[in-house]
C-alpha cells in the first residue's frame, strides 16, 4: 500500500541538539535543590529522555512531597538530604568536587546562592577559566542557533574577562559540534570611538584574535546588532567580512544589553533559550521557572553534550 504523501516538519534546532546528545551515555548530573514542582520535573524529564541521571540533593521529605503532589515518579533516583537550600548548593558543588557528576543544575534555588558556592575560592568549581554564561537561542524565522553571552554571571566585564567570555562560547560551540562559529562583537554602532568603550573592548578582541590569544572561530567588531545579523543591514553599511551580516554567537558588551536582548527575543519573538555555564570544573545547567520544556531539554541536552564530547578529547 502506497503511503499518502504527507509533510513532515524538519527537526528544530534543539530537537538536533537532543538527538545528539540522547547518542551519549546519560551525565550524572548533580540537581541542587529542586523543590519546586518545575525545576523537579524538568530533571526526571531530561532523565526520562536519557540525557542525565540525576543525583538530587535537597530536603529529602520536601522533595517527595513535591513528587507526590504533581504525580511525578522519583523512581530509583538518588536524594541526597540537605536541610536548606544554601546546604544543598554547598553538598551539590562537593559531590561535583569529588568526582561524582559530570554536570551541576540549579533547581529550585536563587542563580546568586548556587554561584557562591561555585566560585569559592577554597572549595568551589574556579578553573584559570573565568566563568560565564551563554544563552542557547532557538528564534523563529532564523535560520541557525544563535549563541548569546554573557546576559547572566559577569555584570560589566573587562577586557581580560570578555576574552574568556568569547572563547568559553566558541568552545562551547565547537564542541557540540556546529563547526567553526562566526562571533560578533557588538556594541551600540560599528566604528571604534572613544566615546563608547565597548567598541575600543571589540576591537581590541578582533586584535587577539589575530595574535592567537582567542582561538575556533572567526571574529568582528565591533557590530551593531542589525548589521551583525542582517545580511542586508551589513550591505548598506559596506561592511564585508565573513561574520557581518551572518553571526552566529553574539558576545554582548555586559550584563544588562546581554540580558534585555535575551529576553526580548524570548518574549517578543518567542525564542526558545537554553542556558548553560562555562568555565568551571563541569558546566551548569541553569534554568527559570519562565522556561518552557523545551527550553529546560535543551539545557540539559547542550551541557551533557558538551561534557561527554570533552570527556571524549580529553581521553583521547
Amino acid at each position: 500500500m502506497t503511503e499518502p504523501n504527507v509533510t513532515r516538519a524538519a527537526p528544530s534546532k534543539y530537537d538536533r541538539l537532543i538527538g545528539a546528545a540522547q547518542e551519549a551515555p546519560p551525565a550524572v548530573t548533580v540537581v541542587a535543590h529542586p523543590c519546586d514542582e518545575t525545576s523537579l520535573r524538568g530533571a526526571l524529564e531530561a532523565a526520562d529522555m536519557g540525557l542525565i541521571v540525576p543525583v538530587l540533593v535537597g530536603p529529602e521529605a520536601k522533595i517527595r512531597k513535591v513528587a507526590a503532589e504533581n504525580g511525578l515518579e522519583l523512581g530509583g533516583h538518588e536524594i541526597v538530604d540537605a536541610p536548606h537550600s544554601h546546604a544543598a548548593a554547598a553538598q551539590a558543588v562537593a559531590l561535583i568536587r569529588e568526582g561524582k557528576g559530570d554536570l551541576l543544575m540549579k533547581g529550585s534555588l536563587h542563580t546568586d546562592e548556587l554561584m557562591r558556592e561555585v566560585a569559592a575560592s577554597a572549595t568551589g568549581l574556579r578553573t584559570e577559566r573565568r566563568i560565564s554564561h551563554v544563552f542557547v537561542m532557538d528564534v523563529p524565522g532564523h535560520a541557525e542557533t544563535l549563541f548569546i553571552t554573557d546576559a547572566a554571571i559577569n555584570i560589566f566585564p573587562d577586557l581580560d574577562a570578555k576574552r574568556d567570555i568569547v572563547q568559553n562560547a566558541i568552545d562551547l560551540w565547537v564542541t557540540i559540534g556546529l563547526g567553526e562559529p562566526r562571533v560578533a562583537i557588538v556594541s551600540a554602532v560599528e566604528t571604534v570611538t572613544t566615546k563608547i568603550p565597548s567598541t575600543i573592548d571589540a576591537a581590541a578582541l578582533c586584535k587577539m584574535a589575530e595574535r592567537g590569544q582567542i582561538t575556533g572561530g572567526m571574529l568582528d567588531g565591533p557590530l551593531a546588532f542589525d548589521n551583525a545579523i542582517s545580511p542586508e543591514a551589513a550591505e548598506i553599511k559596506g561592511l564585508t567580512s565573513p561574520v557581518a551580516g551572518r553571526a552566529q554567537i553574539i558576545v554582548v558588551p555586559d550584563l544588562e544589553a546581554g540580558n534585555m536582548l535575551a529576553k526580548n527575543l524570548t518574549f517578543l519573538s518567542h525564542a526558545d533559550a537554553a542556558g548553560i555555564v562555562l568555565g568551571a570544573r563541569v558546566p551548569i545547567v541553569l534554568t527559570s521557572r519562565a522556561d518552557s520544556v523545551r527550553s529546560r531539554l535543551a539545557s540539559c541536552a547542550v551541557a551533557a553534550l558538551y561534557a561527554a564530547r570533552r570527556r571524549r578529547q580529553v581521553a583521547a
